[in-house]
């Protein structure tokens, strides 16, 4: 839905986020089994699906998070809120890791990802992020702020591994997810003679 806000609306609000304070802190493998149960909870909060795919969509999630936790160099980053009486709970997680020169990539896209992706793998600076999970006000308020929720897990995970390039495989039917990457400051990667990357069943985008 595009929403048309006249020449003479009210500013938007420039005092920070109440969002920023929330904090981001990486899980490493134990604290990650011991929050297995939230994760998937977190998943189930924040994608609006309908109840009767609950249980599946649950258990899929977890599948392929647990699938990436077998790649080297995984690394989860949690963003944690304090809700009264002062209960920390999750609020949203990004995940991923490094993508290297050698090896392959997801879903036999190895023969059509652009060069400039290769070369990035190649000097170690090119990160995949597989997933960003945050509530929806997230997606569809403030996208462009830099304390956005989504910015803020994007920004650091690419920080914590030197990377000058993120890289995420979206499905070319899920609209929904494509347009808040793209408000959160994504791209389409860039079409080159390695392949015919715009009949492959994913859109490959970037971030810089």
């Amino acid at each position: 839905m595009v929403v048309y806000v006249p020449d003479d609306a009210p500013r938007r609000r420039q005092s920070p986020s109440p969002m920023a304070g929330e904090c981001l802190r990486p899980l490493n493998r134990r604290q990650l089994e011991d929050r297995w149960g939230e994760l998937g909870d977190l998943y189930i909060r924040t994608t609006g699906h309908e109840p009767a795919a609950w249980d599946q969509d649950r258990s899929e999630f977890l599948r392929r998070l647990a699938g990436d936790m077998r790649r080297p160099g995984f690394a989860l980053l949690a963003a944690e809120a304090v809700v009264p009486p002062g209960t920390t709970v999750l609020s949203g997680c990004a995940y991923g890791f490094p993508v290297r020169g050698e090896g392959p990539w997801w879903h036999g896209l190895d023969d059509c990802l652009p060069s400039s992706l290769l070369r990035a793998a190649a000097a170690g600076e090119l990160f995949a992020i597989s997933e960003i999970v945050v509530e929806r006000r997230v997606r569809t308020h403030d996208q462009d702020r830099d304390w956005n929720l989504a910015r803020r897990l994007q920004r650091r995970l690419l920080a914590d591994h030197a990377a000058t390039l993120g890289v995420m495989l979206v499905e070319r039917h899920d609209v929904e997810t494509l347009d808040a990457l793209w408000s959160w400051g994504w791209r389409y990667a860039p079409v080159d003679a390695r392949g015919a990357l715009l009949a492959a069943p994913c859109r490959v985008l970037i971030l810089r």
